[in-house]
């Protein structure tokens, strides 16, 4: 690896181990054994190299529950393993997290995030559309969308109390309540 792939790993295990706000240049640089002036080098600021870090991790859980979901073929086993792989993904949770309350003071960190929440909306219709194969493009956006909503919501309550998140059952059996 290069410096540059250095830091973006040691900023990804900074974020894990310490969070956004508490994670310092000096953090990351001994986490990756590089200088100080080749985060400059590389990504301009800290911010600016945490802000890439907490994208691809992001992007890797992407990956991974993609993969996850790529054999489920009904709603309560696929939400079953969404539920199941908020134990691995917990640090990436607790950081999405905290970063909510910095929105309105970081606007490049707003629209990144903006940005993100489409691409989930997108890639949740498109990782789910096994389940839905009837449903036209516009239909599946705002069945993505329903999905982004559960999904979060769900990893807000599983990081408080992962005891008290329904089951996949439980939230099939409450939609259909909802539904009729």
């Amino acid at each position: 690896m290069g410096n540059r792939e250095d830091l973006l790993a040691g900023a990804k295990r900074c974020l894990f181990d310490k969070g956004y706000a508490r994670t310092t240049a000096r953090d990351i640089t001994a986490a990756s054994g590089v200088s100080l002036a080749a985060i400059g080098y590389h990504f301009g600021t800290k911010e600016a190299l945490l802000n890439e870090a907490l994208q691809q991790a992001i992007e890797e859980w992407g990956d991974e529950l993609a993969e996850t979901l790529s054999t489920s073929t009904d709603f309560e086993t696929a939400w079953r393993r969404v539920i199941e792989s908020f134990s691995a993904s917990r640090p990436l949770w607790a950081i999405q997290f905290e970063l909510l309350a910095h929105l309105e003071r970081a606007p490049e960190l707003r629209d990144a995030f903006a940005e993100a929440n489409r691409q989930a909306r997108i890639g949740l219709a498109d990782l789910l559309r096994g389940l839905h194969p009837t449903a036209g493009e516009a239909e599946a956006v705002r069945i993505g969308a329903f999905y982004q909503v559960l999904l979060a919501g769900l990893a807000a309550v599983w990081m408080v109390d992962p005891d008290a998140v329904p089951s996949s059952d439980e939230l099939l059996a409450a939609m259909r309540t909802i539904a009729t």
